[in-house]
């Protein structure tokens, strides 16, 4: 068989399949769920898995996002702060997040992965206000590279104080 006709079988054979699958995929908004099937992990462990989660407050660094049932999919970057997670039941949980990725996928699938996070009652008021008044005493005195760390931890500490209990 000569290269020529091996090689119009093959053109004709990827013309056919490709009629074949034109108008069998479908969109984005025909996924028939409304809720949210979420992931929250850290590096070393997964902290939060369901399928029963109805929207996801995100603290991202373009703006505060909300994730409901069939959002578009994206990829957001994740600042200091605290996702919120409404369940079907009407339940709210609550973890502090120091940063990470939030992928949002079809059919409904929110991944979360993060530095470090943490359920929200496990911090002290008293404790958070203790660490940012010592971080902004740093964030005037010391070395320049001190001032810069100190800066950063007083930024996740602001937004830890803000939910602490």
């Amino acid at each position: 068989m000569s290269a020529l006709r091996l090689v119009t079988r093959s053109v004709l054979r990827t013309r056919s399949l490709a009629t074949a699958y034109k108008g069998s995929f479908r969109g984005y908004a025909e996924v028939p769920s409304d809720k949210i099937r979420l992931s929250l992990t850290v590096p070393h462990q997964s902290i939060y898995e369901s399928v029963d989660v109805v929207q996801v407050n995100l603290p991202a660094t373009s703006g505060d996002l909300g994730v409901l049932a069939n959002h578009v999919p994206s990829i957001e970057e994740l600042k200091a702060g605290v996702i919120d997670v409404v369940e079907e039941t009407g339940t709210t949980k609550q973890f502090f997040v120091s940063g990470g990725f939030a992928i949002v996928q079809p059919g409904s699938l929110l991944s979360i992965n993060a530095v470090e996070a943490y359920p929200v009652e496990d911090f002290s008021a008293e404790a958070v206000r203790t660490q940012l008044a010592e971080a902004q005493r740093n964030a005037t005195s010391g070395s320049e590279i001190d001032q810069v760390e100190a800066k950063i931890e007083m930024e996740v500490l602001e937004a830890l104080a803000a939910v602490a209990k």
